[in-house]
């Protein structure tokens, strides 16, 4: 079965500096049919203005990804974390028993567009731990590109769930991916247009997938999404 969640019927603010759409209830957007998909429980689309960012806030026991699609954000938090993260970047924060971090866009000129997720951990009370991997385009292109796993294999970034999360770029070419008895999926497309299984998903909208062993999607034009294979 597969469910999908148009993007205009995303929750969405404007505070100015930021422009963003809320795929889940997040802040004050609020609809108890959208409380997450299994262990995902936020995907935040945010543009944040040159210049301006997010200030310094808490966290905890929250398993967060930042993908960046344009421009950068630049991280700062109290393990003492200092970077920027750019396009084609993903970073994994691990909120554990708290975390405070700050979040900005340092160009003058340019937005950042990106993409923030917050998983529900395994286990609550770990340690805060911060990773950040930069991922070749090549690699996403025609594939599924893992960013984020359990056992950070292939170049992911390391999570404290039973969740695998993909990235891929298709261009009119077509990837599969299987899932196993039991498993789920979440499909959001980040660009462009990609078709699942027959159906048509544009830029924002995403997918519930349940009760599918195989899922076929083909990219249109600059096709970019990310697939989440949850418990």
């Amino acid at each position: 079965m597969i469910r999908i969640r148009p993007s205009n019927e995303r929750g969405h603010a404007n505070l100015g500096w930021l422009d963003t759409y809320h795929t889940f209830s997040f802040a004050d957007y609020y609809d108890p049919a959208q409380m997450g998909f299994s262990v995902l429980r936020v995907i935040n689309e945010d543009r944040v203005a040159p210049q301006a960012g997010f200030p310094l806030h808490a966290h905890k026991d929250m398993e967060i990804l930042t993908y960046i699609l344009d421009g950068a954000l630049e991280h700062r938090d109290s393990l003492g974390n200092g970077s920027v993260i750019r396009a084609g970047d993903i970073q994994r924060m691990s909120a554990g028993t708290g975390v405070r971090h700050s979040e900005a866009n340092p160009s003058a000129t340019d937005t950042a567009h990106l993409l923030q997720i917050w998983l529900l951990p395994n286990t609550t009370g770990i340690a805060p731990g911060y990773e950040q991997q930069h991922l070749e385009p090549e690699t996403l292109h025609n594939r599924l590109r893992l960013i984020a796993a359990p056992d950070g294999r292939e170049g992911s970034v390391t999570i404290h769930q039973d969740a695998f999360v993909y990235a891929t770029l298709l261009d009119g070419s077509s990837v599969t991916h299987t899932l196993a008895p039991t498993r789920h999926a979440y499909i959001h497309v980040a660009r462009g247009s990609i078709n699942i299984n027959g159906a048509s998903l544009a830029a924002g909208d995403g997918a519930r997938i349940e009760n599918e062993s195989r899922i076929e999607l083909t990219g249109g034009p600059a096709g970019e999404m990310l697939l989440f294979d949850l418990p």
